[in-house]
């Protein structure tokens, strides 16, 4: 590795300093042979050698216009066995050598110049009768070369016509053939001589015996059960040759013959499909037409109607008509009532019609035919009428409550009843209550259903709906239904008897209020004390209040003063009528005053109490010091009567 570096590095410094010649740095190669004289074909032994040069290197030999071999090589020569081409008569050599970024060229070496020898074995082609002969003619063609080397055992000659070897040993024989209209073209002989190969051609041109037979099959449209017919002829002929009558056809059917003859008469049917071919024959020449495929056309099927995807009332939905059988094209009618809707062509086997049309009523779906044909009204079929399920869409649901919503109680059983008026089931129904949740949610076949509430609440009040909806997905929805949820009877009864008992409380308290003050009342005036003087209408008043301090030894006195007091007719009823309008309770001891004759009984200490209902006065609350107190008086019968 180190070595190679080394020389191209060494190699690299004498191209950089020597700049004249880009090929100064490399050492010039010699060429040797083994010999100069050669015959053609022969091969010579050439050794081209560069001293003091090392790998790696690329040999070349040229003859100057291509080069005619190449050798890599870590050696410093290149030996090897040349075929020089018979045009070639000067070699040479040369080398390369790849730097790490160029590739360097050396010198040409010394040129040898050859001479060589020619090996005279061009064939000479013969053609007997001529060039241009007739279809059917025997034709002989033969080749030779020079007589020297004819019978050399290694000379092999051959007969070649396009890619086709017709003959391998024409040295000893012609070669004879009858020539047919598509043989002509060139013909070529070859010899060959060892290493040496040389040629040699001619064209013949080959005239029709009679041109290609062409067979005639009806193309229009033969349907089964419809006859037919097949000819067969040819459209020229070498009338010097032959004569029309000298033709003879023949009819095949998968290659079977039907017929000897140019014209076939059949009738179409499965037995009478296949590919025919006609077969013309003259002085040993056959020729064949080109295969035809006859297919009797089929009569379309009874074609079948469907639908894809449900039929929906009012909705737009697409028919099919299809038939398995019958030749292409084929039309189909969509009709109603007899009435063609629409028509359409198909050309697809496969393919089905599709028509589209919509119902209102689920009647009208078997009003539906479709009709096919592919060979006018000869071969019209009817389909059955259309048979499929008609989805109805829901009507608006109706939402029904059961106990009647102004007479549900707390702890009943509530039944909420949805039903539809039209609708094709299965029918999913939802109810929704309260606040609008979902609170059941079902699929029935029928066109109701209901969802029951048991011991309902207050809380079950609110407004409820229901939804429909079908395959249609038209979903519908019910009116709102209130639902007010009332107290149970006993807990109405529990609430009046209550109201009841707190009034009759009312009642009593107003009633012994009433008759306390009226009581007091009556006993104020009971305890009025009328004076013993016929005179004097007067009476003495002694006011006992609740909050008159008694004691058995001691009368209170306010300010001294005598309790006698004298009540004028005016003020009595004054107040009397004030103690009306107060209400205060006040007790009252009426006693009566002496006689004013003193001579006669005294007065007995009065015993009687008189309660009465008072008023109290301005006057009378400021003389008590604002207590109303309980005063106590003690009559004696010696005191002084008062004076006026």
């Amino acid at each position: 590795m180190s070595t190679l570096w080394f020389t191209s590095l060494w190699h690299l410094l004498l191209f950089l300093f020597t700049s004249e010649e880009a090929c100064a740095g490399l050492q010039t190669p010699v060429l040797k042979v083994d010999k100069l004289k050669l015959r053609e074909g022969d091969d010579v032994t050439a050794v081209c050698t560069v001293e003091e040069e090392i790998g790696p290197l690329t040999f070349f030999f040229s003859d100057g216009s291509q080069d005619l071999y190449m050798e890599h090589t870590e050696s410093h020569k290149v030996e090897r066995q040349l075929v020089l081409p018979k045009a070639t008569m000067n070699i040479f050599c040369y080398y390369s050598f790849s730097f790490p970024s160029t590739i360097e060229r050396s010198n040409k070496s010394n040129v040898i110049r050859f001479d060589i020898q020619e090996v005279a074995i061009n064939p000479n082609i013969k053609v007997n009768p001529s060039t241009n002969i007739t279809e059917g003619d025997l034709i002989t063609f033969n080749c030779s070369v020079d007589t020297t080397y004819q019978r050399n055992s290694e000379l092999k000659i051959s007969l070649v016509h396009g890619h086709t070897l017709l003959s391998v040993n024409m040295t000893q024989t012609d070669y004879k053939m009858p020539i047919k209209a598509n043989e002509s073209g060139e013909y070529e002989c070859i010899s060959r001589l060892g290493r040496v190969s040389k040629s040699s051609a001619m064209n013949i041109t080959v005239k029709e015996l009679f041109s290609m037979p062409v067979l005639s099959i009806p193309q229009d449209k033969v349907f089964e059960g419809e006859n037919f017919t097949i000819s067969c002829q040819i459209n020229s002929f070498a009338k010097e040759r032959i004569q029309m009558d000298d033709i003879r056809y023949s009819i095949f059917q998968d290659n079977t013959p039907v017929i000897n003859g140019s014209i076939y008469n059949g009738t179409a049917g499965k037995a009478s499909n296949g590919k025919y071919i006609c077969v013309a024959e003259a002085k040993e020449i056959t020729k064949k037409s080109r295969s035809v495929l006859f297919e009797a056309k089929v009569l379309v099927s009874k074609p079948e109607i469907s639908v894809d995807g449900p039929v929906i009332i009012n909705e737009s939905f697409w028919i099919y008509c299809h038939s398995d059988n019958g030749s292409l094209p084929i039309i189909y009618s969509l009709k109603r009532n007899k009435i063609t809707l629409n028509r359409t062509e198909v050309s697809d086997l496969r393919e089905k019609a599709r028509f589209l049309a919509m119902i209102s009523t689920p009647s009208d779906i078997s009003s539906y035919m479709c009709e096919a044909e592919n060979n006018g009204q000869f071969s019209r079929k009817m389909s059955e009428r259309l048979h499929v399920p008609v989805i109805v869409p829901v009507g608006k649901p109706l939402l029904t409550v059961i106990p009647v919503p102004g007479n549900i109680e707390e702890g009943s059983d509530v039944t909420l009843i949805c039903n539809i008026a039209k609708g094709s089931p299965p029918i999913t129904f939802s109810f929704y209550g309260g606040s609008g949740t979902k609170i059941y949610h079902t699929t029935v076949q029928s066109n109701s259903s209901s969802y029951g509430l048991s011991a309902v609440k207050r809380q079950h009040s609110g407004n409820y709906y229901c939804e429909a909806n079908n395959q249609a997905d038209a979903l519908m929805r019910s009116d709102t239904v209130t639902v007010e949820v009332s107290l149970a009877n006993w807990k109405k009864a529990l609430i009046a008897v209550f109201c009841m008992l707190v009034v009759a409380l009312l009642v009593l308290f107003i009633v012994m209020r009433y008759k306390a003050k009226r009581g007091k009342r009556e006993m104020a005036a009971e305890l009025s004390i009328k004076p013993a003087s016929p005179k004097s209408d007067d009476s003495l008043t002694l006011s006992l209040t609740h909050d008159t301090h008694y004691s058995d030894h001691t009368v209170v006195m306010n300010n001294k003063e005598s309790v006698w007091s004298e009540r004028p007719p005016d003020v009595a009823d004054q107040d009397s009528l004030g103690s009306t309008n107060e209400g205060d309770l006040e007790y009252s001891e009426v006693v009566h005053p002496p006689p004013v004759d003193p001579t006669q009984i005294p007065l007995k200490k009065g015993t009687d109490t008189v309660y009465s209902e008072l008023q109290t006065t301005q006057g009378a609350i400021e003389h008590v010091n604002h207590q109303g107190l309980l005063e106590y008086a003690d009559l004696n019968h010696d005191l002084p009567e008062p004076v006026d």
